[in-house]
């Protein structure tokens, strides 16, 4: 308990903070997080929408089975969680069509995976710390390789969010009319898979493959919560997740626990200052 609560008072050591931020790999992890922060804000709510957040999970979570895969050959991590969590939602969104069956095969597919990241885990000779980085995220590393990936890999999401955005959001808030008006549903759907994996492998570098919900859902979640226009929606998701990723790092600095510590957190107060200031207008509704 001393041990947090040090951690806790040397998070607001901002002295020790501004000497951190004149080192590299803290600027390149501030610029990794707004970058996820930006993409997860944007995908989040569609995610919402959609109920896809029982499959960002499992994205996120075989992204690691990617990534460990990379270390143990010795190939780029970043470039493992990718194929991991790209190979999980597309599975996901073609074994799962039926919302009846999502779940079940998320829990399938997770499980095995999950197996597999732990013996490629095991078999990883390297230091204890890089494999436990993978699951709740290290801010050193990102470093100069890693940002180049995931700006390269950002833009391409952005880009593709750009062409399929309106359709994609017609298909995630009314889906029987989409599918009427023949709006190619199956396709909108495995793109958007593609999208999720990729957020999902980009964020284990920041917050680590067990807590990319935290930026993935939770900011949208409390979007969700004071507005129910799409477009409010997605920018205060933005802005909530920016919050949290660049906040969780500036928090995390000085007392050097896991980033991810600090990006729940913040993302959880969010969330629940939104869930008491959505209650408000219907509890003044009601008394008129």
């Amino acid at each position: 308990m001393d041990k947090v609560l040090d951690a806790l008072s040397k998070a607001l050591d901002f002295g020790t903070t501004a000497d951190l931020l004149q080192y590299d790999f803290v600027q390149q992890a501030l610029i990794a997080a707004a970058v996820l922060g930006v993409i997860a804000g944007i995908l989040g709510p569609l995610i919402v929408s959609r109920q896809w957040s029982f499959a960002v999970h499992g994205s996120s979570e075989l992204s690691l089975t990617g990534a460990s895969a990379a270390l143990l050959v010795g190939l780029t991590v970043g470039i493992g969680a990718i194929l991991g969590s790209v190979v999980a939602a597309i599975l996901f969104a073609l074994l799962g069509r039926r919302a009846r069956e999502r779940d079940s095969v998320i829990g399938v597919i997770m499980s095995f995976g999950l197996g597999l990241s732990v013996l490629f885990l095991w078999a990883y000779p390297g230091r204890t710390g890089t494999s436990f980085s993978l699951l709740v995220g290290q801010i050193v590393g990102v470093g100069s390789t890693g940002l180049g990936l995931l700006l390269a890999v950002a833009a391409v999401v952005l880009v593709v969010l750009l062409v399929v955005y309106r359709p994609l959001l017609f298909a995630s808030t009314d889906p029987e009319g989409a599918e009427a008006r023949g709006v190619p549903m199956r396709l909108l759907s495995t793109v958007f898979a593609v999208l999720v994996g990729v957020a999902c492998a980009i964020g284990v570098q920041i917050v680590g493959a067990l807590l990319v919900l935290s930026l993935l859902i939770t900011p949208a979640a409390a979007a969700a919560r004071v507005t129910a226009n799409p477009v409010k929606a997605t920018v205060l998701s933005v802005v909530f997740a920016e919050v949290a990723a660049v906040g969780g790092i500036l928090l995390s600095l000085a007392p050097g626990v896991p980033v991810s510590t600090f990006v729940t957190t913040i993302s959880f107060v969010i969330y629940l200052v939104c869930r008491v200031i959505g209650r408000r207008p219907r509890k003044v509704a009601a008394g008129v």
